[in-house]
């Protein structure tokens, strides 16, 4: 029973983060835009090279 004396303050601590660090996010504005990124990593890099092929 005493492992409940140690265990609920280290739970509360690590919400109280979480919620912290969600409320930051949030206004520094991490989620704004969620589909840019998303259809951003299927369009081709131009300006990269292309490995040579192996015949």
């Amino acid at each position: 029973m005493s492992i409940m004396y140690v265990i609920l303050p280290v739970a509360l601590i690590v919400v109280f983060a979480a919620v912290i660090a969600f409320v930051w996010a949030a206004r520094r504005g991490q989620f704004d835009d969620l589909d840019t990124p998303a259809m951003r990593a299927l369009h081709d890099d131009v300006g990269e090279k292309q490995p040579p092929e192996v015949p």
